[in-house]
């Protein structure tokens, strides 16, 4: 009986193997899809996201408005692409810090209150894809395979 579930262990494992970039493409397209609401309202009228940011006493108020519409705009096409994933997974992690601190921290966790919640998600999502990397369905694992062969 040990025999089989080894053979069985083995055989599962071999499978998964195959489909293990399959999460972290989910993972990228997963966020794409959050940031991109947040990066169009932003884009819509960045002189009021600038005009919220300083009322919350941000410092640069316009210029940090710009900022994160760049940074989740950028943020949607990369990951769709898996382009550039560990380097743009950096700020766009920056930014949840900064939503969690300074706009839901105070609401507690739920989402439904307007609490952490999604941009903690987020924040273990972007990490996981900066440790993790993009995966085998990128343009970056097709540039890492180029490099390889010329090497």
């Amino acid at each position: 009986m040990k025999c089989k579930l080894v053979g069985v262990c083995k055989i599962v494992t071999q499978n998964v193997e195959k489909i293990k970039s399959l999460p972290l493409l989910l993972l990228r397209l997963t966020l794409a899809y959050g940031f991109y609401g947040p990066a169009t309202m932003k884009w819509n009228d960045i002189h009021a996201i600038g005009d919220w940011f300083a009322s919350m006493d941000y410092p640069f108020p316009y210029l940090n408005a710009y900022l994160a519409g760049i940074t989740e705009i950028s943020g949607v096409f990369l990951l769709i692409l898996g382009l550039g994933t560990r380097l743009i997974s950096i700020p766009l992690m920056v930014t949840m810090l900064v939503a969690i601190f300074t706009v839901h921290l105070g609401n507690g966790f739920e989402a439904g209150s307007n609490g952490f919640e999604i941009p903690f998600y987020y924040l273990i999502m972007l990490f996981t894809l900066f440790v993790y990397g993009p995966g085998k369905f990128s343009i970056d694992n097709i540039i890492k395979n180029y490099r390889n062969k010329i090497a």
